[in-house]
């Protein structure tokens, strides 16, 4: 545990503003070898608490990497959430690339400025920062730079496919699912999906797969609003008009699209690149069956990224729209730091709400898997692999129960309050085996009669 510190985290703030990595008037836009450059600037200044690593290729080979910041890189705590920022990922869309690099830059300086929020943020938290999910559609982009940069050219991958409409589409399954009582949470993905899909989306869901996390925020550009789940409207058929598609947990998604629009610069203010969001955030279905310019379809055969990650892991992820221009000139990009930098560290400790803790059998022995379910919201999470579990809340009374396959569920009631996640850990009994017994009978079944009783008989 790490002691109190005697300067308030406000003043340690300041000194992000004169970085030994990056000065203010260093701000640039990165290219491939730039950004792999700088990444690893960030993690040979501190060695001790980030980690790189590649979670796979882009089309034309380039790495996906990932920046990891831990007090132990690498090692997954229980009880300690994990966090992923993704940016990039339309590749014309910079400025959440560059902001993911300047905030990679700012965590490393503000730890060895020992700045106590970022201290705790990050000896209590798993924090995985991929800056460019898209490198191949930014050299593309970027070879026709700020001034000359087309609202599509460079947004696709190299294939000119469109990321964010490439992972396999559980919202259709979920919506039937709503009607008939079935599963609502960890959906299947479909047959052959790994064929279906791009490299980069291949490599994302592969991520998703190996970390369990709890909370994400997907940077793009060409507005500025937190945009919520669900993309994707509940009839296809709907156009021209507001089709909002609410999850389980429309309130606590609210709750985390303000949490970053009150704490950016202007976002809150609604009036934003000639459109008006309430209070900075919306609904994706909604917004998007009355967006102009590109196709924005909800009718498409495909999730969004923040759908897939609520449909098929534990993950609550947002849509962040960060800048009006999608590839403004570098000398914007300072503004745009300074607007977002208390909303990227504000939302992130978001992941420290709601509740979390273990399930254990009788004899304390960790339970992977088993799942967490809240009366009254009809979404489901489970355990970890090292039976560590985690649930975002807003404040309130709630009902929980814990169930695994051979154990008895096990309900209990916890009160959350507005500050750090309680801890509720779960004790599970073996359920009683059935004890069935048969009678011997001899003979043999007739097999040609399926309603031939069963006689058993000695070998």
């Amino acid at each position: 545990m790490q002691q109190p510190w005697t300067l308030p985290w406000l003043c340690a703030l300041l000194l992000g503003l004169m970085g030994f990595l990056v000065s203010g008037s260093d701000f640039q836009h990165h290219k491939y070898e730039d950004m792999v450059r700088a990444l690893f600037a960030v993690q040979s200044e501190c060695p001790y608490i980030t980690r790189i690593y590649s979670i796979g290729h882009s089309v034309e080979g380039r790495h996906l990497y990932v920046l990891e910041f831990s007090d132990n890189p690498g090692i997954h705590e229980a009880l300690e959430p994990e966090f992923k920022y993704v940016g990039n990922m339309h590749g014309n869309e910079v400025v959440g690339r560059e902001l993911l690099i300047k905030l990679s830059q700012f965590l490393c300086e503000e730890y060895r400025a020992r700045n106590q929020r970022i201290m705790r943020l990050i000896h209590d938290t798993r924090i995985h920062i991929l800056p460019s999910m898209n490198p191949d559609g930014y050299e593309v982009a970027a070879r026709q730079g700020p001034e000359f940069n087309g609202y599509l050219v460079g947004r696709g991958n190299a294939r000119e496919i469109d990321l964010n409409r490439d992972f396999p589409d559980l919202n259709a399954l979920m919506y039937y699912y709503e009607k008939t009582k079935g599963r609502n949470h960890h959906l299947p993905l479909p047959d052959n999906w790994e064929h279906q899909v791009q490299p980069e989306t291949l490599a994302v869901i592969k991520w998703m797969q190996n970390y369990n996390f709890i909370l994400s925020a997907n940077l793009h550009g060409g507005a500025v609003v937190a945009n919520y789940p669900f993309d994707k409207s509940r009839d296809g058929r709907v156009r021209g008009r507001t089709t909002y598609s609410a999850t389980p947990d429309d309130k606590i998604f609210r709750k985390l699209a303000r949490t970053y629009s009150y704490a950016h610069g202007w976002m809150h203010k609604g009036w934003n690149c000639g459109d008006y969001f309430d209070e900075g955030i919306t609904n994706g279905a909604s917004w998007y069956s009355l967006s102009k310019g590109f196709q924005r379809s909800t009718g498409c055969q495909h999730s969004s990224m923040q759908d897939f990650n609520y449909l098929y892991t534990n993950c609550f992820e947002i849509t962040l729209e960060l800048s009006c221009d999608k590839f403004p000139p570098a000398s914007a990009l300072p503004r745009e730091w300074l607007g977002n930098r208390e909303a990227l560290v504000s939302y992130l400790e978001q992941v420290h709400h709601g509740i979390k803790g273990m399930v254990y059998d009788e004899n304390n022995n960790p339970i992977s898997k088993a799942e967490i379910s809240v009366a009254g919201i009809n979404h489901d999470v489970t355990a970890g692999v090292d039976g560590d579990y985690f649930r975002l809340l807003l404040p309130g009374t709630y009902t929980v129960t814990a169930s695994a396959p051979g154990y008895l569920p096990f309900t209990s009631t916890v009160t959350v309050g507005p500050a750090e996640a309680i801890q509720l850990h779960f004790y599970l009994k073996p359920a009683p085996k059935q004890n069935l017994k048969v009678k011997p009978h001899h003979g043999r079944r007739n097999l040609s009669s399926p309603k031939a009783p069963l006689k058993l008989g000695p070998r």
